[in-house]
């Protein structure tokens, strides 16, 4: 007697996919990211928008003020900076090192209704706050309507 099985094309399909995890997190393709010294990183950042400015916060722990550049040129915004490695326990006492190190830069361009020269920047415990006011001109502005009282 034949058993009757229901043909299902994606049976495999799960299968296939843990293969490919696999296959990125502990083959070639990991192992040349962690050897590699052309890795790079770049610090998270939020951007948005008030009535009255835009805020840009980016996330950057453990890096020195003295190591870190913030400009605004030709309307864009550019954050630069490095992550140093300093060893304080020597390098064979390291079990694990994820943590990313070296330089960044991230740009971001501006809309012509900022104004660059109002433009101030805080870092306050791994957090780079850069505030950016809106010119004048480009903030809403209200319209009182007056309303006639016959009924044309």
């Amino acid at each position: 007697m034949q058993t009757i099985t229901r043909f299902d094309p994606f049976r495999n399909l799960t299968a296939l996919q843990e293969q490919f995890n696999r296959l990125f997190d502990e083959g070639f393709f990991r192992r040349l990211g962690e050897d590699s010294a052309l890795t790079s990183w770049a610090p998270s950042v939020d951007i948005y928008e008030t009535q009255d400015e835009l805020v840009v916060t980016a996330d950057l722990p453990g890096i020195n003020e003295k190591n870190l550049d913030v400009r605004v040129e030709n309307n864009t915004l550019t954050i630069r900076g490095e992550r140093k490695f300093e060893q304080t326990v020597s390098e064979e006492n390291y079990l694990r090192v994820e943590r990313t190190y070296g330089s960044f830069s991230r740009s971001f361009s501006l809309p012509n209704t900022v104004n660059a020269e109002a433009i101030q920047a805080d870092y306050r415990h791994g957090v780079l706050t850069v505030r950016m006011p809106k010119r004048e001109e480009s903030k809403p502005k209200q319209i009182k309507v007056s309303v006639s009282g016959n009924g044309n």
